[in-house]
């Protein structure tokens, strides 16, 4: 795997296809991340610089470059590693500066939170240059609804937060025109649960799992929630958001919500009592997610013969997993690791059950 070194201006400077080892990760909700080891000398310092970029043929995403450590050994030489984020991690460098209200269509509410943080904040210097919006056709989006609340929350976090509650991917790209492009988007179902696309299934009986761990968990799971929010004592407005359990099958638990306020302020509109009520009970199904029943496989599974990522499937589709106890569940492809080292070279994806 070549690595192409681009410059803060994006022109190619460098071509790296020697180093010791390589780690690159992309992911479907969230920034990837890289790390890399070479030989350190003054010509490979000036070339792998702070905020310089990297990009590989084989994944659409840029990595920046945000650290650089040197190793000393008087056996080995000396060694500089390489670490860095994917562009979707320029979202952490604002926060939703002031109290925002979100209600109607999701997309949308994404659209405005990187509008006011990013792309044309009223005050100029939060600007970031060059980062657009691509809105999605995909029905499966353009369906989505939203009623939030939020105040200095870090605008990575909170745009996370939301799709993931919502099963999305969300990724920064640069186009050809050298901008950001932000934009939405769902994978493909090639699981048993559908039959529009060819099935990808990874399981022993075709040859194609190397080894394979199963883990099912019920020991953090809740299932009804009380979500408080502003005011105090028998004046304090709550919801119950969850299922309809009872006896041993209910399982509670309590969510502070005091911060999302009826008091916004500004041009904004006051959330009437059924609104408020939504805002809160959108914060307190995001903070279930946290608890719920866990089933998972990992493992190693072969991916350059019957099924071969970034044709037969891809970051984010859902496929099928099987083990040799007849365990099947569809799982998301929630991310791809490629790695380089004295091996050779290997493509791993991981897998996130989202359903039985």
């Amino acid at each position: 795997m070549n690595i192409f070194v681009l410059n803060r201006e994006f022109k190619q400077i460098h071509i790296i296809d020697t180093y010791e080892s390589f780690i690159w990760t992309d992911r479907y909700s969230a920034y990837g991340d890289f790390e890399f080891y070479v030989l350190a000398n003054s010509e490979i310092l000036d070339i792998l610089q702070q905020d310089y970029y990297l990009w590989m043929a084989e994944s659409e995403h840029l990595m920046i470059i945000d650290e650089r450590e040197i190793v000393s050994d008087i056996d080995d030489g000396d060694k500089l590693i390489v670490r860095g984020k994917s562009l979707e991690s320029i979202l952490e460098r604002r926060i939703i500066w002031v109290q925002t209200i979100l209600n109607g269509n999701f997309q949308n509410a994404i659209k405005r939170l990187l509008n006011e943080n990013i792309i044309s904040p009223l005050i100029s210097n939060r600007k970031i240059s060059s980062f657009i919006f691509e809105s999605s056709t995909d029905s499966r989006i353009t369906s989505l609804t939203i009623s939030a609340q939020f105040t200095g929350t870090n605008l990575y976090e909170a745009i996370k937060g939301l799709c993931d509650d919502r099963n999305l991917g969300f990724k920064v790209v640069l186009n050809d025109s050298n901008q950001f492009v932000f934009s939405l988007y769902i994978g493909a179902d090639r699981s048993y649960a559908q039959e529009t696309n060819p099935y990808v299934v990874f399981s022993p009986l075709f040859e194609n799992v190397i080894n394979m761990n199963y883990l099912e968990s019920s020991k953090v799971l809740k299932n009804v929630g009380l979500v408080a929010g502003e005011d105090e004592g028998a004046d304090r407005r709550t919801t119950v958001i969850g299922t309809d359990e009872s006896d041993l099958a209910r399982r509670e638990m309590f969510i502070d919500a005091r911060d999302i306020s009826s008091n916004v302020g500004g041009d904004e509109t006051p959330p009437t009592e059924e609104e408020y009520k939504a805002l809160l009970a959108e914060r307190g199904n995001s903070k279930m997610t946290e608890y719920v029943n866990i089933q998972s496989f990992e493992g190693d599974v072969e991916t350059t013969q019957l099924y071969v990522f970034d044709r037969d499937f891809f970051l984010g589709d859902t496929i099928q997993m099987a083990n040799s106890f007849g365990i099947e569940a569809s799982a998301r492809i929630d991310e791809v690791i490629f790695s380089v080292n004295n091996t050779g070279n290997s493509i791993v994806p991981t897998f996130n059950v989202v359903s039985n």
